[in-house]
């Protein structure tokens, strides 16, 4: 089986965090964002994958290499183009990307598999995929319920008693919604999808394909899939994952590093002052420095590289790797880069050394 990761996106609404690292690489405590979704496709007998790139994407191409650690066979498309030998980023959408790949080299030759790649997931999809070959249909959505509450911030689906997708709403409101199944941007594909899609031109799976299969009264139908989703659509929701996945929110994930004691994590190579005091959950990073006298309490992340200096407070917050902070200092519900601080509310602020610490001090408790 193939599959293809859409891996493309600038990633705007989680900036500044997407101004130096691509969002498929964005770590879940020590682990980004990507490995779960390949490791995912290795477990369900997939065998090929691409991998659309365009913003900061050789990053992601770095670091999975060709896939042969995951058992995996994994090519890179790259949305754009050389201005005056400058490399000029240039995504055209999750349909398009698909469709330049299929232009090129007619890989989606089988049924395939896509998956966003900003979130984290886990599913049974050969179980989903077994439902999408017996209903014959060209195209199968991984469906999940939310609240009501919720509805707002999801393409809602609308489906007959025969799971058929009959129409769709974008983010309505919860009075609108005619339904609380949303769209998980997973999908199952059979490569005619494409005969659907324009070539050279920008195009989405979600507002565009999808709809305009089912208007044209293709068989397109929703699975209500038992899975596992976190969705990085904003810098909020970034902070609130690495919060559940220090808290065993995250189903089947342990940060790495030496468990110390129940709740604290260390990385290979990081220097703990004898003084300073760990207050589960906590993760340290390889090779990080926590100077004398301090105090980190849980959940905290601090990165690889890091060094926290003497007598400082680190509460419920992430420290990026090679990020230093001060002796002396107090950080409070923010993650703080060696660039920028980003409180609970997903603003971001640059980092000055006369401001840092007025600025962690004052701001609001992460949830």
């Amino acid at each position: 089986m193939k599959a293809i990761i859409l891996a493309a996106g600038a990633g705007t609404r989680v900036r500044p965090l997407t101004g130096i690292i691509p969002k498929p690489m964005l770590p879940i405590v020590d682990k980004p964002v990507i490995d779960f979704l390949v490791e995912l496709l290795g477990k369900h007998g997939v065998e090929q994958v691409m991998i659309n790139v365009s913003h900061l994407g050789w990053k992601i191409q770095e670091y999975l290499k060709d896939g042969s650690r995951y058992g995996l066979n994994i090519g890179y498309s790259f949305e754009g183009y050389f201005y005056n030998d400058e490399l000029v980023t240039e995504p055209i959408g999750s349909a398009g990307g698909m469709k330049k790949i299929q232009d090129f080299s007619g890989f989606f030759d089988e049924t395939f598999v896509v998956l966003c790649g900003d979130a984290v997931v886990d599913l049974d999809l050969s179980s989903i995929c077994d439902k999408h070959k017996k209903s014959g249909a060209i195209a199968t959505i991984a469906a999940k319920h939310v609240s009501s509450e919720q509805v707002s911030n999801y393409g809602v689906i609308v489906c007959e008693d025969d799971n058929r997708v009959v129409s769709f709403q974008e983010k309505p409101s919860k009075e609108e919604a005619k339904s609380t199944l949303v769209n998980t941007g997973i999908y199952i594909f059979e490569p005619d999808v494409l005969n659907y899609v324009p070539s050279k031109s920008f195009y989405d799976i979600g507002s565009q394909l999808i709809p305009d299969l089912v208007a044209r009264e293709e068989e397109v139908r929703a699975v209500d899939a038992e899975i596992s989703w976190f969705d990085i659509g904003r810098t909020t929701d970034y902070l609130r994952i690495l919060k559940l996945a220090l808290t065993g929110g995250i189903p089947g994930f342990i940060p790495g590093g030496k468990k110390l004691r129940e709740g604290i994590f260390v990385g290979a190579g990081a220097s703990v002052d004898a003084s300073a005091r760990l207050e589960p959950p906590v993760y340290i990073g390889g090779a990080c420095r926590v100077g004398a006298n301090t105090l980190v309490k849980g959940p905290s992340i601090l990165g690889a590289n890091s060094v926290i200096g003497d007598d400082c407070e680190v509460d419920r917050a992430v420290v990026l790797d090679y990020t230093s902070i001060q002796d002396n200092t107090s950080i409070r519900g923010v993650l703080v880069s060696p660039d920028f601080v980003i409180d609970s509310q997903g603003d971001a602020s640059p980092v000055e050394e006369t401001q840092l610490n007025e600025k962690v001090k004052d701001s609001r408790t992460l949830h």
